[in-house]
């Protein structure tokens, strides 16, 4: 299952990507988390970096390329065989799998997987990568985010396997069909009026996808904090987090017990609330080809000369099946 963490800037998604992912990885199950933020921060909250003495998480430095990095080898894996793709040129981040793609496993012996994950905290981990000087003026981050679309197109998760997604802040998602990738979404959401002001942005957009949306409550200090988060959020509050000096250890490179009980039970609602989710690899399908098309119109077809709904394979159907056909 997919499931991706998004909410305003500071909300604390990033910490909480972090502590879901090495949730589901101490409980044996497999899981790969992706850093899907602007600002790369997911390794370092998973422990990249931390001291090792200290029982920091240790794992030492990040150094796996980034997923932008090796766009193009990652187009030439992803469309294989495909008849329906001339070339790496002529994919973009919205092209859909067809008969002939290249379909991938959950940390899979491919490629992308092979050269672009490194496990960081006991977590494996794959990194878009940062917006640098060579982008200012010229680009925007969803050209790195389209690396992470491509591979989500083209990954067949199966039961019982996790992707974890630390998302842009703010309504910034929505600017991609990125988030209509995921079985599940949760937002981050403080008990503040700007916290409440992103949900609300989400919530309108995700009713009109039908995009299922689930509300993690952080930063709660007291039943104040609470009961305004379910006045406005009402029944998509799912579960709530408090105040976690384990957290703030961690944070400053210390170790200081195990994360506390409250705090880990909102963790094991987080995965309840997924492994109750139905995979729909229909609607998946459905929603790949609608923002392909919607991005071959507004600018796709113009930029490469190509009308690029030839590239939909109307004989495909995504998901398990799809993928032993190719083995």
């Amino acid at each position: 299952m997919r499931v991706a963490f998004v909410g305003k800037g500071g909300s604390g998604k990033t910490t909480l990507s972090a502590l879901f992912s090495r949730h589901l990885a101490r409980s044996g199950a497999p899981v790969l988390a992706i850093d899907g933020d602007i600002n790369q921060h997911l390794a370092e909250a998973l422990g990249s970096g931390a001291d090792e003495g200290a029982g920091g998480g240790g794992g030492g430095s990040f150094t796996a390329p980034p997923l932008s990095a090796r766009l193009a080898e990652i187009k030439d894996c992803l469309r294989g065989g495909n008849p329906l793709i001339a070339s790496r040129e002529a994919m973009i981040k919205t092209t859909p799998p067809g008969r002939g793609s290249t379909l991938l496993r959950l940390l899979g012996d491919d490629p992308v997987h092979t050269r672009h994950v490194q496990e960081v905290g006991g977590v494996p981990l794959m990194v878009t990568g940062e917006f640098d000087e060579s982008d200012l003026g010229v680009a925007c981050y969803h050209s790195k985010l389209g690396a992470v679309e491509l591979y989500l197109n083209h990954l067949v998760d199966g039961p019982g396997e996790y992707l974890v997604v630390d998302m842009t802040a703010g309504a910034d998602a929505f600017a991609s069909g990125l988030f209509t990738r995921f079985d599940l979404t949760f937002l981050v959401a403080e008990p503040t009026r700007k916290g409440v002001s992103v949900y609300r942005q989400y919530r309108d957009h995700a009713r009109e996808f039908g995009i299922p949306l689930a509300v993690v409550g952080n930063k709660v200090t007291g039943e104040d904090d609470l009961l305004f988060l379910k006045e406005h959020v009402g029944d998509d509050l799912l579960a709530h987090c408090v105040h976690s000096p384990f957290v703030r250890a961690q944070e400053q490179g210390r170790a200081r017990g195990d994360l506390e009980a409250h705090n880990l039970h909102a963790l094991d609602r987080l995965r309840s609330a997924l492994d109750a989710r139905t995979k729909d690899w229909t609607a998946f399908q459905k929603h790949a080809v609608e923002f392909h098309l919607r991005n071959a119109t507004a600018w796709a077809n113009r930029a490469t000369g190509i009308d690029l709904a030839t590239q939909i394979d109307p004989g495909f159907e995504h998901g398990p099946a799809a993928l032993m056909s190719t083995v």
